[in-house]
Parts: C-alpha cells; sequence; structure tokens
C-alpha cells in the first residue's frame, strides 16, 4: 500500500500578514495538486484527493468570509472580488462533480486534469491581481488581522465543497451547520473504511 504524504494547512502557523499566509498556502495546495495527480493506485489517490478536497473546501471558504469583503470594500476591487467569487464557485461545482466519480475512472482523471488547471490559473490570479491590492491598500495591523481571522475560519470551514453556498454571507450562515455534517460525514468514512 502506498502512503500519501499528507498535505495540510497549519492552521496555527501564523505569517502575521495575510497574503504572505495565502501565498503560502497556494503553494501547499500546488503540492496536493501534485500529489493527486502522481499517484498510482486508485486508493492513494483516493487519499490524496481527500487531502486536497478538504484543503480546498476549507482555503476557499475562508478566502470568501474574509478576503473577498476586504477586496470589495477597496476602490476597483468589486470586480476582481466578483472574478474570484465566481472562478471559486465553478470550482466547488466541479470539485463536487469530482467526489461523485470513481477515482479511478478516466472520466475522474479527465475532470481532474481541467479542474486542477482552473484551480492554478485561479490562484494566479489571486496573486496577480487581489494580493497587490490587498498589500496596497491595508496596514500591517489589517494584514495581521486578516490573517487570524482566514485562519479562525479555516478550522470551521467545511471539509467538502458546497456548491449551494455562493456568496460571502452564505457562507456565513451555511457554513458552520456544513461544516459539523462534514466532520460526522469524514469520521463515518474512516471507520467504514478501516
Amino acid at each position: 500500500m502506498t502512503q500519501v504524504t499528507h498535505v495540510i494547512i497549519d492552521m496555527d502557523a501564523t505569517t502575521g500578514d495575510v497574503v504572505s499566509q495565502l501565498l503560502a498556502q497556494h503553494d501547499v495546495v500546488r503540492s496536493a495538486i501534485d500529489e493527486v495527480a502522481k499517484t498510482t493506485t486508485a486508493e492513494s489517490r483516493q487519499q490524496a484527493f481527500d487531502v486536497l478536497r478538504e484543503l480546498l473546501s476549507r482555503h476557499e471558504t475562508a478566502e470568501e468570509m474574509v478576503v473577498r469583503p476586504l477586496t470589495r470594500s477597496i476602490e476597483r476591487g468589486e470586480a476582481i472580488a466578483a472574478a474570484r467569487m465566481d472562478e471559486e464557485n465553478n470550482g466547488k461545482d466541479v470539485l463536487a462533480e469530482l467526489e461523485k466519480l470513481d477515482i479511478a475512472s478516466l472520466e475522474f482523471a479527465r475532470l481532474f486534469e481541467t479542474f486542477a488547471q482552473a484551480v492554478l490559473t485561479h490562484a494566479l490570479s489571486e496573486e496577480r491581481l487581489e494580493f497587490p491590492l490587498l498589500r496596497q491598500h491595508l496596514d500591517a495591523e489589517e494584514l495581521e488581522t486578516a490573517e487570524r481571522q482566514l485562519l479562525l475560519a479555516e478550522r470551521m470551514a467545511p471539509t467538502h465543497p458546497h456548491p449551494s453556498a455562493r456568496s460571502t454571507a452564505m457562507n456565513y450562515v451555511a457554513g458552520p451547520f456544513a461544516a459539523v455534517t462534514d466532520r460526522a460525514r469524514d469520521a463515518i468514512s474512516k471507520v467504514i473504511s478501516s
């Protein structure tokens, strides 16, 4: 049995700056995508995909709750925030679809390749368009506070995609309930697979 290296964000490792934190998390996401892509067995692919799914679900929910409102509050930030939300909502749809597919199927492999490229493009758009805007308009204290809020949101975020949560407000309303349900679902899955 191949052991998958679990790539998880250390939610206690602060950098003092939400942008630095997000850049570090993007590196973790890239590694997790690579881990799924290089797997050789269905079991190891499932393990790697589960790590990636949870990582993206938590990361994107926290960005939607913390980062998007900050971006919207900046002059000319609304369009940037809206475009990133659209990308994330499309990503949730595809991630939910991937969860339903046979991990060993050609259909999964093809859709995952497209999904991975979209995730990487989304991250690059944040890095080039959104993050510089945040650094330019927020002071050091605001960036530090936003990082603490982001890490807290990730701790409480759902571990599976929820395509119905398509806005910041919906993440606040539905997120806590979805997170509890997801954690129960994950625990039951671990018991069943043991």
